[in-house]
């Protein structure tokens, strides 16, 4: 088990699609876009490495932040290793701090920093943080990379094969996640409505699957799903004039939904509202499908 631990937006989610060849946990430039803890499973002939996803380390706010940072912590705990995944443009502050702070309390198993965006960061500005990160005395190994391009990943997937313990695989070879289809249905909605109106609406949106109803003749899957936003004023932002926005969110879904799924799909989207949904528990717990 290896968690990818980070501060938000440093590139987790990116590293994990990477890693898999495919894509399991949706990619956003707002910060704050992982919610749960999505675990990708990397089989090769060498082994089966699981890979826990988790929601940027952040100081939280509102009970929504709670659950999420409770998914950061437990992850820590279980993990065999520990990555921390840094944003090399980001000059180091408070926030990175917090993040090795977290991991030296934490986590019982080997801790790697993989300095991640190097594609974008000038080479002189490299040995620096790799020396800042050393200097902790805290990481085992420190690496370079690049989520986006793909460059030192497979060093970096030689060094946890290393790293982690022998053990029989923890899930079956065939599977490459252990989310339910409609958890993932759900947050490839949540994905393009942070693309189609984060600029108005950062976080204050959640999605909800109602119904999935499969029809295995017709190769057919009918999805039910709910946006929910927190103000009555937010609902003509993600509808859109004459119901523009909300069509192009479920067309966009609709045809990345096909192509993952391998079926038809109908989807089927409404937008309600739900006032301080952040701070509903019930609620919270209804969206969280259960997660390996």
């Amino acid at each position: 088990m290896v968690a990818l631990v980070g501060r938000p937006n440093a590139g987790k989610s990116t590293l994990l699609n990477r890693i898999l060849g495919q894509k399991v946990s949706i990619v956003s430039a707002k910060p704050q876009t992982t919610r749960n803890r999505i675990v990708g499973i990397l089989n090769e002939p060498r082994g089966q490495i699981a890979f826990l996803d988790t929601p940027g380390i952040h100081k939280p706010l509102h009970k929504l932040n709670v659950r999420m940072m409770d998914h950061v912590r437990s992850s820590l705990t279980e993990a065999d290793v520990v990555a921390l995944i840094v944003d090399a443009t980001e000059p180091f502050g408070r926030g990175d701090q917090y993040a090795i702070d977290l991991l030296r309390e934490a986590g019982k198993g080997k801790r790697f920093a993989i300095l991640n965006k190097i594609d974008l960061l000038k080479k002189e500005k490299l040995l620096p943080l790799m020396q800042k990160y050393s200097d902790t005395e805290l990481f085992d190994e420190i690496i370079p990379i690049s989520a986006s391009k793909g460059e030192g990943v497979g060093e970096l997937l030689d060094a946890l094969f290393k790293s982690v313990p022998e053990a029989e695989p923890r899930f079956s070879r065939e599977d490459y996640t252990t989310q339910p289809e409609r958890f993932f249905a759900a947050e490839i909605v949540r994905e393009k409505v942070l693309q189609h109106t984060a600029d108005e609406l950062p976080y204050t949106t959640a999605v909800s699957v109602e119904r999935w109803e499969e029809e295995e003749g017709k190769n057919l899957i009918k999805i039910y799903a709910t946006i929910f936003v927190e103000r009555e004023s937010q609902k003509p932002i993600v509808i859109g004039k004459h119901a523009a926005m909300v069509k192009q969110i479920g067309t966009e879904a609709r045809q990345e939904l096909e192509s993952i799924l391998g079926a038809k799909v109908f989807l089927d989207l409404h937008v309600a509202v739900h006032e301080r949904w952040r701070e509903d528990e019930r609620f919270l717990g209804e969206l969280e499908w259960p997660l390996g």
